[in-house]
């Protein structure tokens, strides 16, 4: 019976070491400590030991957030789902920091070959000067600049792109995340 509980609480100690959470994770619900639910109004308690620069640009219409570290290192571009409405959610995210990482290791400095080892892709679309590629399990789409594809794919945008055609060594152009 000694054996037992010592086991027990052995395998309780490992489970909860091991689901401590990283600050830079990235899954289907959060990036880090912003999670969906999170209203722009709340960005200053979310991310009180960073620094928040508004974006707002009356012709563009957009409203977007630059998050910074206390060193000056970027780390996130956050757009409402709502422009200019603080009761609005965010809706998109860019990542910008390697930090930032999916449970197997996806950030935005990884390659396409990380990319298609660790995740399926549902879809990939093409437009004039990149492949964007989802990955829906995640909520999460990156672009791969067409200069890093074969020269019978870089002028067409009409061709359908699969992910044989993009190189393993394609570098990730944006890292974003759609909610």
């Amino acid at each position: 019976m000694k054996q037992f509980s010592l086991l027990s609480l052995v395998l309780l100690l490992l489970i909860s070491c091991g689901s401590e959470d990283s600050p830079y994770l990235i899954d289907n619900t959060r990036v880090g400590p912003l999670t969906k639910d999170i209203k722009i109004s709340q960005l200053d308690s979310v991310f009180k030991n960073d620094s928040i620069v508004r974006n707002s640009s009356g012709d563009k219409q957009s409203n977007d957030f630059e998050i910074f570290d206390r060193d000056g290192t970027p780390l996130l571009i956050l757009e409402p789902i709502q422009q200019f409405d603080s009761t609005s959610t965010v809706g998109y995210i860019q990542v910008l920091d390697s930090r930032f990482a999916t449970a197997k290791g996806l950030s935005p400095t990884s390659t396409f070959g990380e990319v298609v080892k660790h995740y399926s892709i549902s879809r990939i679309e093409n437009t004039l000067n990149s492949a964007v590629v989802f990955i829906d399990e995640l909520n999460l789409y990156l672009t791969i600049d067409k200069k890093e594809l074969p020269s019978s794919l870089r002028f067409d945008t009409d061709s359908r792109i699969t992910a044989s055609q993009i190189p393993d060594n394609a570098k990730i152009k944006y890292f974003m995340i759609s909610w």
